[in-house]
Parts: C-alpha cells; structure tokens; sequence
C-alpha cells in the first residue's frame, strides 16, 4: 500500500493523473448510477444549434426521453442511453449519452454526460472523448454505417477501442429506437402514407380485407337449441369483412377519399381504424349497443388482451367506394387500440352469434375471423448498425489465426515437453525465439497484452450486468483470455505470464542479454522472497477494493502496472510512466523478473484460481531440496522452496528445471549416476 500511495503520488506530483474523478464521473455511490441526468435548455440548443432557448418536456412512452420545441413546433427527440440501453461500459459502470435526433431521422447530436472510463490512463481527455461523440452529427439512420448523404462514421480511438466501441453502439442503438418510438423512422408501424388504386378483389387477393361466412346449415347445427329453429340451408347466416383501414391503399379505396380523410382526422392518438362489413341474416352490430355503448356481438383480441369496440370513435358507413365490392348489408367503421395493441401484428375479430333457446335461456356460438395486415403495408425498421465487434472480428481474421497458432503451438510444447527439456539448446533456442514472437509481435504489432484492469473489469460486469459484446470488442484480448483460462484450468498461471506476457518476455530477454554481459545476479533470501510477494497480493486486493467504491480511481492505482507504457503505448508517455519502466528494468536485470515476482496484480490475480490446476507435469526427485538445491538457485522467480517443492502459485512454466532435471552434464543426482556406472 506505501508503493501504491509514492507512486500515485509521483504521478499527481507531476500532473499526470488528476486530484480527483472527472466531474461526469458517478462512481462514489451507487445510487448516483441509477439516476438519469435530464437536458438542461442551453444543452438542448447546442444539440439542435438553435439560436433560442427551446422548451424541454418529459416523455415516458414508448420510449423514455424528452421531446424539444420552439416556436410552438417540435424540433426533436433527446433520449439518455443509460436509461434506454443500459449502457454500460468497460469499466462496468454506466456510460450516459444523451443522443438528440432531429425529426428528419438522423442524429442531430450528442453529449456525454457520464462515465467512468479508464480514458485518463490512456493518455486521453475527457476532450477527445466529447469529440468522437460530437462526431456522430448528421449520421442518418436509415443508413447508419455512413455509405448515404450522411457523414461517416467516427473513426474508433485505437487507444480506447472497447471504451469508444461501447460509445458508439449504445449511440445508434438508442437512437434507433428514439426513433421507432417517436415514429420518425420505420419500425414495425404501418405503412400511412403510400397510395395505389385498387379494386376490392385485388384488396381480398393480397388479404387486406378478410372473409369469414357462417351458411344457415352450419348456424344450425351450432344453435339446435335455438326457437324457432334455423332453417337449413347454404344461404350465408352471416358473412363477415374486416380489414384495418390505416394505410391509404387499403382505406381511401373502401372508404373513398372524402370518408377516408375525414376519419384519420378524426383518429385519436394511438388510435387505429376497422372496418367492418357483413350480409346475411344475422347482424354483425345488433342494437343493444345503442343502451350499452359496447358492441357486444365483436369482440377484438389480440396476444390475449382483449379490446372491445365501443360507439365511441364508431362511425356507420352507408356504402363502399369499390364498384366490385359484394352486396353488404352492414357497414361498420370502429377506432380501435389501446396499450399493447400492435397494428402490424396478427389479431382476432371474434362474431358471437345468439339466439334464444326453446327453455327460455339463451344459447349462442363464436366465430373467429383472423386478420393479418399484410407485408406490404407493414413498414420495415431501419437497419440496425452491426454491433462494433462483428466488424472487428472480420477485419482481424489474420490477428485471430496468428494468436491462436500460438497458443496451439504453446500447448502443443507443454504437452509433450519431455522430449524437448532433454534437448538444452533446442529447448534455449525455442525460449527465446518464443518469447521474442510474443514481446515484438503479440505484445506491441497487436497491442495482446492483458492486464488487471480486464480483470477488474469482469468482476465488475458480472455485478452490474455481464455483456459479452464489451469483451469481444478486442479479438486478440478475447483469444488470448480464452486461452488462458484454460491454461489456468490445466496448468496454473505460467500458461500466460511464462509465455505469453509481453512485459514478462520483455524482463526475461533484458536479464538474458544483461547476463551475457556479465551483470551480476542478487539472489534474494528465500525467507525475504515470501515476505515480499505480499506486495503483489496486497496491490490485487487493494485494486479491487478501490474498484467498488471508484473505478476512476483503482484504474489509476491500476498504473502500477507498466504494461501500457512499454507494451501498448511503446514508451511514448509521459516521462514519470517512462521512468517507472525504467527502473522496473533495471532491478529486473539484477533480479530477474523482478515485477512479476513481488509487484504484479494480475500475476496475482491469476495465481487466485491456479489452485484449481488439474496437472502437475513438473517432475522432482526425491533428492530434490535434499540432496539437491541447484534448481532452486537457477529458477526464474523462485518458485521453488529449500525443500524442492514447486510453487505453483509462482511457477511461470519456463521448465528450466526440467532441462536441469534431464541434464546429465547439469543435474548432480544424474552426475552422480553417472561416476557409479562408469566405475
């Protein structure tokens, strides 16, 4: 903890990291993350550069926000992305956005307003976020990936591609449905705008108007209780037309464009229009509607809520436009709707036929007409921008192969190392060109160095809500997690910080090149070298701490590590985080793997469920610690005690002592074997 603190304090000191969290940043109680922070005026009139203040109202449904106006006239939409989405973003706390959409369908602009990104300790501002979000402006969501009139789309900052790939789907997903909702775009409504001259045969052909017939006889049967009774017969007892009467096409050419209009003027908001037709000698309206107010002879259904038809909103319809429409006796025009009434979707006009019985009560039966708006009228949502990672795992399908080779490769070492630890050059030459494929290209060509944060970030996640789209933003960190994940399940943590870690092949190569040239080696007591891995653990636990009370604070305790500036960011930082690198690489070349021994979190991080290894491939002697302690002297981070025990916990997989093991020239167990057998 007093290296956590000197070296926040360093860093303070020379104004690298803040005194504090950002102003946006909401992370000191929880209760902050659930409150959605409104537009204030002068917000508004910048997102829609308006000259004047506008007028901010509340909407809750369908989908919350708050609508702006000036003049009397609507100019657009806001939403919150944190209310709408949830967004939420690498850190695991919420990332909010308030996205502005004009009423032409295109995203007027946007503000962010809070986050707790890591963005501070990548170099970035606040300002450059605030840019990249700025530039979403014009994108039109009827072509969301740019290809249209509209701007492109911003280019993803390299330095936070999980932070502002989250910024960018959580933008035009809760504009799309800003969208749909407020009805600027397409998006399971209906078609009520486009017109085409149609007969009522044609309207029937598509399923526009649907027919259901009842004959005498079928009436009959359904009511043999009724007096007096049903005659028999083909004759239709009733024939019913129903067909929603919204789109233009199917309305103005029943109705007629007088009778047309004038019931969509007369249509309430959410409201829709059915009509209804029927023949026959049963009446598809009856007359205790005109007592009750209800039409009880239909009833609407639709997903098992029920709509009745009332004579509020019922308008009597004397004749049809159509000169081919069949012989109706009734024509009836009802507004229908109501919470959790989809237009677009199939519902049921359910006919309750009565008559009275011959013991005096009443019997009665149900015919069902099903209507389905067809396809044609049903209007399409704009398509929906694929979500940043799709992109990404396409454009690196030669990064995916390559890392995966390696850990292939890597396994295929560890499995069937045995051959290889008896070959001391081979297993040298393999080292070190291994450790030099994963420092220059895994660690700074593909940026593939993991980190504690990732960690932190995960625990994070599955606290406030796990998204696999957050972690699959970044291919080669996804591969390279998955793969040690499993590494971690079979063999510990050496899978990763043995081979793997870019930082840790950096130390291991430096300490190779400093012994070739005589640097000469501390070896740390073994009882001070237990006592110092506390450092590690502690920083872990403190990180992770600091973690739920503030994000923006455990990712700058999280600098601890070094890993940003020697391997993502090649040294091109600020000279404190340089410095700090600096000095890690010179103990490492008088203590090899220095920072990976007493001062790395995430080797400790991993080390926590290496416990759960299932094998244990590292072969020992029983002379090993006894007879025996040349491997303990030779190990890369002392992992193995006076005793010879290995220390799974600290093993990095070097297998180092295996090649002493199997070294006749090296090992004195097998020196020793060797003088008995020549005498």
């Amino acid at each position: 903890m007093l290296l956590s603190a000197l070296f926040y304090g360093l860093f303070l000191g020379a104004g690298i990291l803040p005194g504090g969290a950002p102003a946006q940043d909401a992370t000191s109680t929880t209760r902050d993350e659930a409150a959605v922070l409104a537009p204030t005026r002068p917000l508004a009139a910048a997102l829609f550069d308006l000259d004047t203040l506008p007028g901010v109202v509340r909407t809750d449904a369908p989908v919350p926000g708050w609508a702006i106006s000036q003049g009397g006239e609507t100019v657009g939409h806001i939403a919150s992305t944190w209310e709408v989405i949830r967004s939420v973003g690498y850190s695991g706390r919420p990332i909010d956005i308030l996205v502005a959409l004009s009423m032409d369908g295109r995203i007027a602009g946007a503000e962010l307003v809070r986050h707790s990104e890591p963005i501070l300790t990548l170099g970035l501002s606040d300002q450059d976020i605030s840019r990249f979000v700025g530039g979403f402006a014009g994108i039109d969501l009827a072509d969301p990936e740019g290809r249209g009139a509209g701007p492109e789309m911003p280019e993803i900052i390299s330095r936070a591609t999980v932070t502002t790939g989250v910024i960018r789907d959580s933008i035009l997903r809760t504009a799309r449905l800003l969208a749909i909702g407020r009805g600027l775009v397409g998006g399971g409504g209906i078609d009520q705008l486009s017109f085409e001259p149609q007969s009522w045969a044609e309207l029937a052909a598509i399923g526009a108007v649907q027919e259901r017939s009842v004959s005498l006889s079928e009436a009959r049967a359904a009511l043999t209780e009724a007096d007096p009774p049903i005659p028999e017969g083909d004759a239709p007892f009733i024939t019913l037309w129903a067909g929603l009467m919204d789109p233009p096409t199917i309305g103005r050419n029943i109705l007629g464009e007088y009778a047309y209009n004038k019931a969509i003027a007369e249509l309430g908001a959410g409201r829709h229009l059915l009509f209804v037709g029927s023949q026959g000698v049963y009446s598809h309206r009856g007359i205790d509607w005109r007592r009750s107010g209800v039409f009880d002879r239909l009833q609407l259904s639709q997903n098992g809520l029920v709509f009745p038809l009332t004579d509020a909103g019922y308008t009597r319809i004397d004749e049809v436009a159509p000169e081919d429409a069949p012989p109706l006796r009734e024509r009836s025009l009802f507004q229908i709707g109501g919470e959790g009434f989809d237009p677009a979707q199939p519902f049921e006009l359910t006919l309750t036929a009565s008559r009275a019985g011959g013991s005096g009560e009443e019997v009665s039966f149900d015919t069902v007409l099903d209507y389905q708006l067809p396809a044609q009228f049903v209007r399409k949502p704009p398509p929906e921008a694929a979500p940043l990672w799709h992109q990404t795992w396409q454009d690196s399908t030669f990064a995916i192969a390559s890392v995966a080779a390696m850990q292939i490769a890597l396994t295929l070492i560890l499995l069937f190392q045995e051959p290889l630890v008896r070959r001391k050059r081979q297993w040298m030459y393999l080292r070190i060109g291994f450790l030099t494929l994963t420092l220059v290209y895994l660690g700074w060509i593909l940026g593939g160095q993991l980190s504690v944060v990732q960690v932190i970030a995960f625990v994070q996640s599955l606290l406030t809500g796990f998204r696999w789209e957050t972690f699959l933003i970044e291919p080669v960190i996804f591969i390279l997690w998955a793969g040690v994940a499993l590494g971690l399940l079979f063999w510990g943590r050496g899978v990763f910080c043995g081979w793997l870690c870019p930082f840790g092949a950096l130390q291991e190569l430096t300490n190779m090149i400093a012994k070739r040239f005589g640097v000469p080696q501390i070896a740390v007591p073994h009882a001070l070298h237990e006592r110092l891995w506390i450092i590690k653990y502690t920083l872990f636990m403190a990180i992770l701490a600091v973690s739920f009370y503030s994000m923006t604070d455990a990712l700058i305790l999280a600098e601890v590590e070094p890993f940003k500036t020697a391997i993502s960011m090649r040294m091109m930082r600020a000279w404190p985080f340089v410095a700090f690198v600096l000095v890690l690489l010179l103990a490492g070349l008088f203590i090899e793997r220095f920072y990976c021994r007493y001062l790395c979190p995430l080797g400790a991080a991993l080390a926590i469920p290496s416990k759960l290894k299932i094998f244990d491939w590292l072969r020992r002697r029983p002379q090993c610690g006894r007879e025996c302690r040349l491997c303990e002297t030779k190990c890369t981070v002392g992992a193995i005690d006076p005793l010879g025990r290995i220390n799974p916990n600290e093993c990095v997989l070097c297998m180092r002592c295996q090649v002493i093991l199997n070294d006749p020239e090296t090992c004195p167990v097998l020196k020793r074997r060797a003088r008995k057998t020549a005498a």
